[in-house]
């Protein structure tokens, strides 16, 4: 007999196998041989028996989902940290730090003290990290992308973003002005 529930299927000796004591419902007695006591019939446990299994699978997705997530989210902080404590470094071209970094070199520096590899040039962080962001979905941690993806810095809440941002200038936090939404090419979450 096969039981489905849930888009789960399990086949009849598997369900009654799971069920490893007699269990009491109400005052009905379901046995492990799929035998019963009262008006259960064997059918009814093996039904029970899937949509319990199926339920407990979409648990254990869900909670697996929500650990990564979070998981993510302690990366992106410490990324923001490392990212915060370059402030005041010089912008060097081709710069992977420490000490100078150009836009993509600093998010690649925080990223990896974070525990997370990323490419190293700004078009290829963007086409390789699969999680893409809205503007209005930016998190502390995404990677925001300008002028064509010529241009990348990093999200740090509050309407503002790290970066390094050409010859001559420092790494600095920055407002989010019209301009830079303007220029707006898209946004990347990594370390999921």
């Amino acid at each position: 007999m096969t039981v489905t529930a849930g888009g789960l299927v399990l086949h009849a000796p598997t369900a009654q196998a799971q069920i490893k004591a007699p269990a009491k419902v109400g005052t009905t007695s379901v046995a492990t041989s799929g035998s019963t006591t009262g008006s259960t019939s064997g059918s009814t446990t093996g039904t029970t028996t899937a949509a319990a299994a199926a339920k407990t699978a979409a648990k254990t997705a869900a909670s697996g989902r929500t650990a990564k997530v979070a998981r993510q989210k302690v990366k992106a902080r410490k990324a923001v940290s490392v990212a915060k404590g370059q402030i005041g470094d010089p912008y060097r071209y081709g710069g992977t730090g420490p000490g100078s970094f150009d836009c993509s070199g600093l998010v690649q520096y925080a990223w990896r003290k974070a525990g997370v590899k990323l490419p190293r040039v700004a078009s290829s962080q963007f086409a390789r990290i699969k999680n893409k962001v809205s503007w209005r979905s930016l998190r502390p941690g995404d990677l925001m992308f300008f002028r064509g993806l010529g241009h990348v810095g990093m999200y740090v809440g509050n309407g503002k973003m790290i970066h390094s941002p050409r010859t001559g200038e420092r790494v600095r936090i920055d407002k989010l002005s019209g301009w830079r939404k303007a220029s707006f090419a898209g946004a990347v979450r990594p370390g999921l």
